[in-house]
């Protein structure tokens, strides 16, 4: 359930993480050029834009399909485990915040409004990620492996955390980085703030854009569902 509200906003703020509360694209750039390079192929930069806010399973296939193997389970599972032990190694120091991230979360949090994260971030990986954000955060965390597949762009992920933290949606704020991020949380019927990083985000019903999440607080979301 979530926690009283201290203030007539949002039932609940739903963060997603790479590239929206860490600056963690760039490491992902890391590990998908040198995945494909492993794999034999070449990752080009519109390819890797294609890829902000992908899972690790669609990733793993569009690596496999443009270096020539096949798009079987076994393959899959190859390079999934090959990209997960490289971004393991990088996750396990400290991630950047992306500016004014980190006052943000910490802002909302203390106004009583329940959080959850909601990233297309394996398990494991996020745990590793959570080492820097800080589990105490947030009441619920939904990772890209406990969507049965049902990953972003899909509503998916967005309405299981509102599940569990029994919040209708469009009560909550989520705040996305990513194309399909933000399709994910507009489809869930969430208010969506979106802090574009490097792929530009197009405009849409109930989305509103800044430059970056410095100066985002409670009163800021709460006037974001307010006005929806």
């Amino acid at each position: 359930m979530t926690r009283p509200s201290a203030l007539d906003g949002p039932a609940a703020v739903l963060w997603d993480m790479d590239g929206t509360l860490v600056d963690s694209e760039k490491l992902w750039d890391i590990v998908l050029y040198e995945a494909a390079t492993w794999l034999g192929g070449t990752l080009l930069p519109e390819q890797r834009a294609s890829l902000v806010g992908a899972n690790m399973e669609t990733t793993s296939r569009f690596l496999l399909t443009i270096s020539g193997h096949p798009v079987s389970e076994t393959w899959i599972a190859e390079a999934s485990g090959w990209m997960r032990e490289r971004t393991s190694m990088l996750f396990s120091d400290e991630l950047p915040w992306r500016p004014g991230a980190r006052d943000a979360l910490a802002a909302i949090s203390s106004a009583g409004i329940a959080c959850a994260l909601v990233t297309s971030t394996e398990r494991s990986l996020t745990e590793l990620a959570l080492n820097t954000i800080g589990r105490e955060f947030f009441d619920v965390t939904v990772c890209g492996d406990e969507v049965d597949g049902l990953n972003k762009p899909h509503p998916e992920p967005y309405l299981r955390a509102a599940r569990l933290l029994g919040a209708e949606p469009a009560a909550c704020v989520a705040v996305e980085d990513s194309p399909v991020g933000a399709e994910s949380a507009s489809a869930a019927g969430c208010t969506v703030l979106v802090v574009p990083g490097d792929v530009p985000v197009q405009p849409g019903t109930r989305r509103t854009f800044r430059t970056s999440l410095v100066g985002v607080d409670a009163v800021m979301v709460g006037e974001l569902v307010r006005a929806a």
